[in-house]
């Protein structure tokens, strides 16, 4: 089945969907502003956050950007220090916040603000305004915001590289606009009446800021550091007006304009590794605000438009596109193909291809990456290269975290069939998991006892970050483990294939019958006692999970659950324990949120759990919990915007667009997918082939949830899970929904998904 991405009305007919269009595309669907909310139903939070502390939110960024492009401005509405002491995570917006600190610009920490009539130097900011929540708005490329105490209107846009803002201000002879470049070694210089300059040392970036108006007045500020003077501490701001140049912490500019009613001052805003290379990106970038804010929409519309949904409601498809926008921002292409490359070793060369930023594999590498080989096979091939080539540069494969998940993506790219020189790849990833001097943790003890122990401490709450994370990294090894264990073997490395497919089965090694848990080991072997299941942990033996979420961290393997429990029915019985026992642990985890009974939304490690029910004979409740997952977590606050914890740089996103299309990949490293339950009537991914897979759901609604039948290609379809390449060369499936689950369809013991155990 051939779908031609080019033009709407030919995807449908091509694809057998021809009929009314939408009056609504895609891209006016996605809301940036989706995920900057948190959850503020408490059943749904859990015991999370700790006194004192927001809830997370999904640290989605709601200013404008383009697709995997690193030009990233928005709002500002949470001091940057604040949010740098809150555990080292930095997320400048919470959508609950009601006073503007400033606006973020391509170079970091750069902000800009307009403001009319009295200011203070950074970081007092006494100019932080309240802002109108009802005037905000953001779609892909553009974010706009009024303040009333001042009258301004704030407008941005961006291309690749160079930043866009508009301030439409009051008539007032005090119209004034600060730019200031945050803590550091910074310096920055006014140039001319219409342009400033600047660099930081720390970045080891420069930017150029050019305005459309004539500056009528203008000087420069910075904060000297707090002097001892007796027993007062003193702290010596520095303002000078008529000044060009300023250098130092907090070091910036002020300009002011005389402005009619209504008048707009545009501010462009680029950067570059010197001032000679921000100027001449500015020199060849558009000037008119309206035309990049288009050709920023148009380009989000064609991403957006690789998946077309009909039916569902209109809450379903804003969180829909939504989340498909923000998986589609990362990774973030970072070197262009034919652009100078910069840092060690670069000696004065150019990109052979597009080069990206690295993968967050403890997070994106679970489903992320298998979504941009779906719909993006040619980034992803410049992905695979960008990451080899680091791994030449280094030595090491990257990882992230207590998994080494990178053999996940090239594994199962070669599964789904992307064009690589995967040979080439292995030595690299059979090098991470060999030596103990690279990135693998504790991985000489692992690779002697075949687990990792834990040091046995108190459990404070919130708990410790310190540890080995014991039982995570046990269970995480042995799946990679595995995926190396495939690896070797289409390579025919026969001795590396059974080594690393008996490294495999080590996850059993921290399994404990007596209590059905994994379980921490002592050095010297004994169970970690006492051990509370229910409890949220850290480091400690687990990775920001409980011992009933960290259980099921055997992806590769559920069969060999099932085994270890003694069976389906022992099995399935343990599931409807985790999803139906209310979570009222003593202890807090802020990354513990988002609950479903004891299951966890809002991290990773328990994240593909839903769809385990496939495994054992009853995917009718794979169906029930992946639809209330997807509308407990996703948009149920007041404000329709929530996720249940960090997004990750598109993992939890990356969730929902599977969940709602109807299938996920509880296996990245494995070409196969478990079908869960679709919520749209129609749904149609475009492959980057050029083909296309049709999802139709048909009687769909609400309650009609259950599958009562399915189609692949006219052919009847009773396993509740398909490979790669039964969709490869496109294809339509037909699910006949309906309110009461049908106890026959995927139930058979032979219909179930592979696993590494029969």
């Amino acid at each position: 089945m051939i779908c031609d991405v080019r033009w709407p009305f030919a995807i449908l007919l091509a694809c057998g969907l021809a009929g009314s269009v939408a009056a609504k595309s895609p891209v006016d669907y996605a809301n940036p502003l989706v995920g900057t909310a948190s959850l503020d139903d408490p059943k749904l939070l859990g015991n999370a956050p700790p006194p004192g502390e927001e809830a997370y939110t999904g640290f989605t960024f709601p200013g404008p950007t383009l697709p995997h492009r690193d030009c990233i401005l928005g709002p500002i509405n949470k001091d940057l220090t604040e949010a740098a002491g809150n555990h080292g995570i930095i997320f400048p917006y919470v959508h609950s916040r009601r006073t503007m600190i400033g606006f973020s610009a391509p170079m970091p920490g750069l902000t800009i603000m307009p403001v009319v009539g009295d200011w203070n130097v950074p970081p007092d900011r006494s100019y932080a305004s309240p802002y109108d929540k009802a005037s905000e708005k953001a779609s892909p490329g553009y974010y706009s915001v009024f303040f009333p105490d001042s009258g301004v209107r704030t407008e941005l846009t961006t291309t690749e590289r160079t930043g866009y803002y508009r301030f439409t201000f009051p008539q007032t002879d005090r119209a004034t606009v600060l730019i200031d470049l945050g803590a550091g070694d910074n310096n920055i210089e006014i140039l001319d009446d219409h342009t400033i300059r600047g660099h930081s040392q720390g970045r080891g970036r420069s930017f150029v800021a050019e305005f459309s108006k004539p500056f009528a007045r203008f000087g420069t500020f910075h904060q000297n550091p707090p002097r001892l003077d007796g027993s007062r501490v003193h702290r010596d701001d520095a303002i000078w007006a008529d000044a060009r140049n300023s250098s130092g912490s907090y070091a910036g500019t002020y300009v002011n304009f005389s402005t009619t009613a209504g008048e707009s001052v545009v501010v462009r805003i680029t950067t570059g590794h010197s001032y000679e290379a921000a100027q001449q990106q500015l020199e060849d970038e558009p000037k008119k605000f309206d035309i990049v804010r288009e050709t920023a929409r148009q380009a989000w519309s064609e991403k957006l438009n690789l998946i077309e949904v009909t039916g569902g409601t209109e809450h379903q498809r804003e969180l829909f596109y939504s989340t498909l926008y923000n998986s589609l921002l990362t990774p973030r292409l970072i070197t262009k193909q034919g652009a100078p490359l910069h840092g060690r070793n670069a000696d004065g060369r150019v990109a052979e291809y597009d080069r990206y930023s690295p993968i967050a594999f403890w997070d994106t590498g679970r489903n992320q990456i298998v979504l941009l080989t779906l719909l993006e096979p040619d980034v992803k091939t410049n992905i695979l290269r960008t990451h080899l080539e680091m791994a030449r540069e280094s030595g090491w494969m990257h990882t992230s975290f207590y998994g080494d998940h990178a053999v996940f993506m090239y594994l199962g790219d070669w599964e789904r069939g992307l064009p690589f020189d995967y040979a080439s790849v292995y030595e690299y990833l059979r090098k991470n998991a060999m030596d103990p001097a690279g990135p693998r943790g504790d991985l000489a003890e692992y690779l002697q006892r075949g687990w990792v122990h834990e040091d046995f401490q108190e459990h404070p709450s919130p708990p410790n970050a310190d540890g080995h994370a014991g039982v995570d990294k046990t269970l995480e090894y042995s799946w990679d483990d595995y995926a190396l264990a495939q690896f070797a073997k289409k390579l025919g490395k026969v001795d590396d294939y059974q080594m690393f497919l008996a490294r495999a089965h080590n996850y059993t090694n921290v399994f404990d019958a007596t209590t059905g848990f994994m379980r921490g080991r002592q050095e010297d072997g004994s169970w970690i006692s006492p051990y509370d299941p229910f409890e949220p942990y850290y480091n400690y033996m687990s990775k920001e999970a409980s011992g009933w979420q960290n259980f099921w961290l055997v992806p590769h393997d559920v069969q060999g659950l099932i085994n270890l429990l003694g069976g389906r029915d022992k099995f399935t019985a343990k599931l409807d324990t985790f999803f139906n026992t209310p979570y009222h642990p003593k202890g807090i985890a802020r990354d513990v949120t988002g609950m479903v009974g004891l299951y966890c939304q809002g991290n990773q490690p328990d994240q593909q759990v839903p769809y385990y029910y496939d495994y054992a004979g009853q995917p009718w409740k794979t169906q029930a919990i992946v639809r209330k997952v997807l509308a407990l977590m996703y948009g149920s606050d007041k404000f329709g915007l929530a996720y249940p914890g960090m997004d990750d740089q598109g993992s939890t996103s990356s969730w929902y667009v599977f969940g709602a299309m109807g299938f996920y990949t509880v296996d990245p490293s494995s070409p196969d997918y478990i079908i869960g339950s679709p919520i749209f009537d129609q749904v149609t991914l475009h492959l980057g082939n050029g083909k296309c897979l049709v999802i139709e759901a048909k009687h769909n609604s609400e309650k009609n949830l259950y599958i009562q039948s399915a189609t692949l290609n006219g052919q009847p379809w009773n396993k509740p899970w398909f490979s790669h390449a039964d969709i490869a060369n496109g294809g339509k499936f037909i699910f006949q929904m309906g309110p009461k689950p049908n106890l026959a369809w995927g139930s058979a013991r032979d219909d179930a998904p592979p696993s590494m155990s029969r």
